[in-house]
């Protein structure tokens, strides 16, 4: 089974906590091109959807869309952040315990949701459905727990997102078939995998690029990623030397981007 959808992995090791999430959100924050950000540019999303409405975020991580937009949060929507890792709740709990309004929490997979049919005017999936082992059964458990007309979006990355990235996380990882990003559910091929669920399918693309110089953030995201302890010292250095050579000689470490959202209607 691939790391992406062992669940037994991610709950365990890759999202035990919030450490390797936050340090791939850092670099994220440090040197993308496109100064809007991810989370404000979500949230022009979001004000479109119904309101009142109630609200289910699957896979809410630490809460970081919702903590970076605090003010463009609507008043009237109810919102129950889940995870299928405790120790991402316990994150998402403490990062929002600040904000003035409240949020319920549940530890859910989304292939078995515990919640009544219609129930929910929108499900939130963000960066989460290529995690999911079953996800045909994931998506009849949206459309299943969506009341009429419910909205799900969903965010993903295309097959290119950190097209650069990926011959620095293959050569540290332990696994000679690994390959990197591949993921079973992206913007190239996910309209074909919502269309028999929802009645109407919209894409949206985020604009950015990484454009980074600093060598120390770029080997914590590959350590984020594939535990470099593991690694021989000879293929880190090797490494870290090609990232100083490309920022000495270029000015920064260009990575491509693509990321994007799903807005699918019931």
């Amino acid at each position: 089974m691939s790391k992406y959808t062992d669940q037994n992995y991610l709950k365990n090791e890759q999202y035990k906590d919030a450490s390797n999430l936050n340090a791939r959100i850092l670099l994220h924050e440090r040197f993308s091109e496109n100064k809007q950000g991810w989370a404000a540019w979500v949230f022009d999303t979001y004000e479109k959807l119904p309101s009142p409405a109630k609200v289910l975020e699957l896979g809410s991580g630490s809460a970081f869309i919702w903590t970076q937009c605090p003010d463009r949060i609507p008043a009237d929507w109810d919102i129950t952040l889940s995870d299928l890792s405790e120790g991402m709740l316990t994150a998402a709990r403490k990062n929002t315990s600040s904000l003035s309004r409240e949020f319920s929490f549940r530890e859910i997979d989304a292939q078995s949701i515990p919640f009544d049919d219609e129930t929910f005017d929108i499900v939130i999936a963000n960066h989460m459905l290529y995690h999911v082992p079953d996800r045909p059964k994931a998506l009849a458990e949206i459309r299943r727990v969506l009341k009429d007309d419910g909205v799900l979006i969903a965010a993903t990355n295309g097959k290119n997102h950190l097209l650069e990235m990926n011959k620095w996380l293959k050569a540290v990882s332990p696994d000679p078939d690994y390959s990197p990003f591949r993921l079973p559910f992206t913007l190239d091929n996910g309209l074909e995998k919502l269309e028999p669920y929802f009645s109407s399918v919209e894409i949206m693309r985020y604009k950015d690029n990484l454009r980074v110089t600093d060598v120390e953030l770029m080997m914590k995201y590959i350590d984020s990623v594939i535990k470099i302890k593991e690694v021989s010292s000879s293929v880190l250095g090797q490494i870290e030397e090609e990232l100083e050579n490309l920022l000495a000689t270029k000015g920064e470490i260009f990575i491509q981007k693509d990321s994007g959202v799903f807005k699918a209607v019931k």
